[in-house]
């Protein structure tokens, strides 16, 4: 019995650990190439669980791009921070801004399991890119920092990071994820500033693609 017990724990961390990448990894890659076609051909520019069962009331709006984690890195932002919106991309936490507004764009990403989209998070160094892509506009942040808070310091998404009531001047950005890894101890934050909004006519990605030293 203990032996079976065993081998059946190994198979469910397996599952966990790789087999949801997998599965995640192409769910994900397919809403990415929706959301994409539906920039491009003057759809509504949101993909829902018309095609996509499994985002139920929640939609797909955006495609976030980290040069820093790759080239090839693009995943879909999808309204909300629930468990199963956290399966299938990154997540928009409700009540704060939309992407480029002024205030704090904030949004949630595994680290581990289910495509781990941020699994490299703390890698992130001042002045690298992240790029959020909607239907209308492209928008650029650069990154200026980060924190490690605890899960109940909400504080650090508020309009002004960290200064909760405080009337926002700027449009930031706040990405979170668990941290350390394998681990939900702490939250590992990072903050970023709109630098730039390109009309997607006019976007370029080779332009912003450049990592930081």
């Amino acid at each position: 019995m203990l032996i079976t017990a065993g081998v059946l724990v190994l198979l469910f961390v397996a599952w966990q650990l790789w087999w949801t990448d997998v599965v995640a990894d192409r769910q994900q890659q397919q809403i990415v190439e929706a959301l994409s076609e539906d920039f491009l051909n003057g759809s509504d520019g949101t993909v829902g669980s018309d095609a996509f069962p499994d985002l139920g009331q929640d939609r797909a709006f955006a495609i976030i791009r980290v040069p820093r984690f790759g080239k090839d890195y693009a995943r879909p932002v999808i309204e909300g921070t629930a468990r199963p919106v956290l399966a299938l991309g990154v997540g928009h936490y409700d009540g704060t801004v939309a992407p480029g507004e002024v205030g704090n764009f904030s949004v949630a990403g595994h680290r581990i399991t289910y495509g781990r989209p941020f699994h490299t998070i703390d890698t992130l160094r001042a002045g690298d890119r992240v790029i959020i892509e909607t239907k209308p506009t492209v928008f650029v942040y650069e990154i200026t920092g980060h924190e490690i808070v605890r899960p109940w310091q909400t504080e650090v998404i508020a309009p002004v990071p960290d200064e909760p009531g405080k009337a926002p001047t700027a449009a930031l950005l706040t990405m979170t994820s668990c941290h350390p890894k394998y681990s939900a101890t702490y939250r590992y934050v990072t903050h970023g500033t709109l630098v730039d909004s390109v009309p997607r006519a006019d976007w370029r990605y080779a332009d912003w693609s450049t990592v930081k030293g």
